[in-house]
């Protein structure tokens, strides 16, 4: 029996014989009657929750659009198929042990006990004090979920159209468990250590956007251009036009509508907070994407839908960290700013030369989650620069150095590890029929 089909066959067979075992309730019992009892369910939490869990979800078909359209034709199935597999992947495996590294028991605030919810026990349909007062612990680890597939998605366009579908696979389950994880651990759980710090992540400037763009700068540099032809345009390579401008277009509105569940949703709640990061999450988004197109104007370039959806997508990066934090000004701020860092970033002629980011990953998501940390130390209406405290900047400035180094360096190393696995870069052919696929894998992919 050939290799694939035989790794096919023992994933099949795991999948059914774990859970038919989990699903017996002597394996789920694990003495949670001894608990304190769950306080009551919040009907209106929980059914904002409900919503804003499918929006964040939503986000990744927008995604696949977003990337699909600014690819070259032959490669659009591709792109998008590998945001779409991450929601298949990245769903499993946050059940089996992926909930439990982020919010298990923290052991020693780096990591959960991956014990704790091992196969989602003891998630269940009640309320847990520390991480979901008013909703369905389940609930929460769903929400929680959405962010976590999102993440490795993101990376893909840092190599998109150069690596082999299966590299991807491997890459996006070691990045979940070795980098995702502990970021949403330090962070996110009431024992990190970067909780404990006081450090200030609304909705995942460092665990979802910083990790996506330093991630994506490391897989730039470790996957090799290929013999491809062409490249993206307007996106630092050889100029071709992408192959759907209204795919761009349709996938950056699908994900300032999702972005509203990734940001008010963050608030776990439906109360002020909620409305306050809804509000700064749309009035960064407006206000990136109008300093975009005006930084291109000053530059000498033309207005571009293309570039006016890259600066809109910058915009909800950088509020991410900050929208329950700052008021509506300081959302216009973060915006405009943001936008006129990325942007200079991404057209930089010397970063150009040095990263073969296909996508500009880095520029938009690890660049603007970075300002967007910054900013939020300075415009937050408690403890930020602007109450005269820095002390609030100076742990968010170690903790972007922090973020950036650990998951540069693990990323880095996870390539390396699924290069030895085998090799990253894809060969694309033609077939006969006018279709291109991986030599390795066999995965047809129509040209449109």
């Amino acid at each position: 029996m050939p290799k694939h089909r035989l790794g096919a066959f023992v994933a099949l067979a795991v999948m059914v014989i774990a859970g038919a075992l989990v699903s017996v309730p002597a394996v789920l019992s694990t003495g949670a009657a001894a608990l304190p009892p769950p306080a009551p369910i919040n009907g209106g939490d929980t059914a904002w929750m409900i919503v804003a869990t499918a929006m964040v979800l939503l986000m990744t078909p927008g995604l696949a659009f977003f990337y699909g359209g600014m690819v070259s034709k032959q490669h659009v199935i591709g792109t998008m198929f590998q945001s779409f597999i991450a929601m298949g992947v990245v769903s499993l495996l946050w059940v089996v042990v992926g909930f439990s590294l982020s919010f298990g028991t923290s052991i020693h605030g780096l990591i959960g006990d991956p014990r704790t919810f091992f196969m989602f026990r003891d998630v269940g349909l009640t309320t847990n004090a520390a991480l979901a007062p008013t909703i369905p612990l389940a609930l929460f680890a769903l929400f929680q979920m959405k962010f976590a597939i999102i993440t490795p998605a993101l990376v893909t366009g840092s190599f998109a159209e150069r690596i082999k579908f299966s590299s991807f696979i491997w890459f996006m389950i070691l990045f979940t468990l070795f980098v995702y994880a502990p970021l949403a651990h330090w962070t996110w759980h009431p024992d990190g250590f970067l909780h404990k710090w006081g450090v200030l992540d609304f909705a995942g400037g460092t665990v979802v956007h910083m990790a996506a763009g330093f991630a994506g700068l490391a897989g730039a540099l470790a996957v090799s251009h290929g013999p491809k032809k062409g490249a993206t345009a307007n996106l630092g390579h050889t100029p071709q036009v992408p192959a759907n401008i209204p795919f761009v277009l349709l996938g950056t509105g699908l994900l300032w509508f999702g972005w509203f569940g990734f940001n008010a949703g963050s608030e776990l709640a439906v109360d002020g907070g909620a409305v306050s990061a809804f509000l700064t999450t749309n009035t960064a988004a407006a206000a990136a994407m109008v300093a975009w197109l005006l930084t291109d104007l000053l530059m000498g370039r033309k207005v571009t839908a293309l570039n006016a959806a890259i600066g809109a997508v910058v915009g909800l990066v950088a509020v991410t960290p900050a929208a329950g934090f700052v008021n509506v000004g300081a959302s216009i701020a973060i915006g405009t700013v943001a936008a006129l860092v990325s942007n200079l970033m991404l057209n930089a002629q010397w970063l150009k030369a040095r990263i073969p980011d296909t996508l500009d990953v880095f520029a938009c998501h690890g660049v603007g989650g970075i300002v967007g940390m910054i900013l939020t130390a300075v415009f937050a209406l408690k403890g930020g620069l602007i109450t005269g405290d820095a002390t609030l900047l100076l742990k968010h400035l170690a903790a972007a150095v922090l973020v950036a180094v650990y998951t540069f360096g693990v990323s880095a190393l996870l390539y390396r590890v699924v290069g030895f696995i085998g090799s990253l870069s894809t060969s694309n052919v033609l077939s006969r029929d006018g279709a291109a696929f991986d030599l390795d894998l066999g995965d047809m992919e129509g040209i449109l």
